[in-house]
């Protein structure tokens, strides 16, 4: 399932980073050559029960401050001085390289690639929670390119990291704080895994505040029982899933649909013409419709990717019929846009400010306190 569907985002990711005119002639036989690695695959070493104990295992936790890309805010906005709340988050896919089947993690490129990807995304999370961001051996991107046995192993092994460090995680922290789970794309995947093999059903699943499952898909029919959550229905609803695709217009969804219908659900069933889940990060109401006037605050992010400024009213959105979530004509963010309108890499940064706000209306609902939804000056 992952390989089919992330097939699609990769090769596409592959296009815009490589802007090749050939490969667009020939993508799936050139991005197979170039990225999909051709090394006999290594087995990964099972971390350690306490692999995550030290501090340096970890792009983000309450006792890192040098280097550490969640703490940025955009102007306007500030990071909690002591929050009650602790996130989870776990970045997408950062090692493009084929020299390996999983990114080793003294790999700077990569490392560093996945601290610009935190700093747009869990940055959300800052102002109401403690975030904890864990490295991790990621499956290369080429992984997602091939039915090669080896790709499926490289996607375990990553998430068998990302388990350990979930482990130590919940060691680590207050044992009654409450929890918000967050990742993108790669990382997405590997929380619909933990939520369905170590949260539903547990007492664990008492503490999550929500859990933001983006640039994944979801089926509403043959996933989210076996995840133990439904999707968000209410602004203020807690113990829920919030997921989006974003896709401007016209948007071209048909490679995603094709490989989406292909695969198989966790109840074992096809996915075919089922609907993905669609939760408005605008409104956060599940199958819903906003007006640009409604979103306030989109990252636009300067040229380096180095800083950004909210920008207010610019971007509308809408889940259509399938789960995709629709934000109207092209918005301007950067070079990253991928073919067919497609904003996957931009799936937090066109709501940064509407997240925070949802995150913080939720925890306010679960520790039963008001809030204004906006800590903006």
């Amino acid at each position: 399932m992952a390989r089919k569907f992330l097939y699609v985002f990769a090769f596409m990711i592959v296009l815009v980073i490589a802007g090749l005119t050939v490969l667009r002639l020939f993508p799936k036989e050139l991005s197979q050559f170039y990225f999909v690695p051709t090394v006999e695959y290594v087995e990964q070493e099972l971390m350690a029960e306490t692999a995550y104990a030290p501090v340096d295992m970890w792009f983000s936790r309450p006792e890192i401050s040098e280097n550490n890309q969640v703490l940025w805010t955009p102007e306007g906005y500030e990071a909690a001085k002591d929050p009650k709340v602790h996130t989870f988050y776990v970045h997408p896919t950062s090692y493009l390289a084929a020299d390996n089947w999983n990114a080793p993690l003294d790999d700077k490129e990569s490392q560093d690639r996945a601290r610009i990807f935190l700093r747009s995304q869990a940055s959300v999370f800052n102002g109401i929670s403690h975030i904890w961001a864990p490295r991790y051996r990621q499956a290369a991107i080429g992984a997602f390119m091939t039915d090669k046995p080896e790709a499926g192993k490289a996607l375990d092994a990553a998430y068998k990291d990302v388990d350990t460090a979930f482990a130590e995680f919940l060691r680590d922290i207050p044992e009654d704080a409450p929890i918000i789970l967050g990742g993108h794309s790669q990382g997405a995947l590997h929380l619909t895994y933990l939520l369905q093999n170590r949260i539903a059903g547990k007492p664990v699943a008492d503490r999550i505040v929500a859990a933001y499952i983006v640039g994944w898909p979801i089926s509403v029919v043959n996933d989210l029982p076996a995840m133990g959550m439904a999707g968000c229905e209410a602004p203020d609803q807690t113990g829920c899933i919030l997921s989006w695709q974003s896709f401007a217009e016209p948007a071209e969804t048909d490679l995603i649909l094709s490989a989406y219908d292909s695969t198989t659900g966790f109840d074992g069933q096809s996915r075919a013409g089922q609907p993905a889940l669609c939760v408005n990060p605008v409104s956060g109401v599940v199958n819903d419709e906003t007006t640009k006037e409604e979103n306030i605050g989109t990252l636009v992010p300067n040229e380096k990717l180095t800083d950004g400024e909210i920008v207010a009213g610019e971007v509308p959105a809408r889940c259509d019929e399938r789960g995709f979530l629709k934000i109207g004509d092209p918005p301007e963010l950067g070079n990253y846009v991928l073919p067919g309108n497609n904003y996957h890499v931009y799936d937090y940064p066109l709501f940064w400010a509407n997240i925070r706000a949802d995150a913080e209306r939720r925890v306010a609902a679960f520790l039963g306190e008001d809030s204004t939804g906006d800590d903006s000056e």
